[in-house]
């Protein structure tokens, strides 16, 4: 279910950036994608530093 909602949502990032005219639709998916990851990871690995559930 995350996945899915992951997959639409970067393809609406991706669509509205090509639509105002902003970076490639896909250059700027894959950075979405990548900071998206980079946040998850920090934010499980704090939550793991202090005992919370994951």
């Amino acid at each position: 279910w995350v996945v899915a909602t992951a997959i639409v949502f970067l393809a609406m990032l991706g669509a509205a950036a090509a639509a105002v005219g902003g970076t490639p639709p896909l250059k700027s998916a894959l950075r979405v994608a990548f900071w998206g990851t980079f946040a998850m990871a920090v934010t499980a690995g704090v939550g793991a530093m202090f005992g919370a559930a994951v």
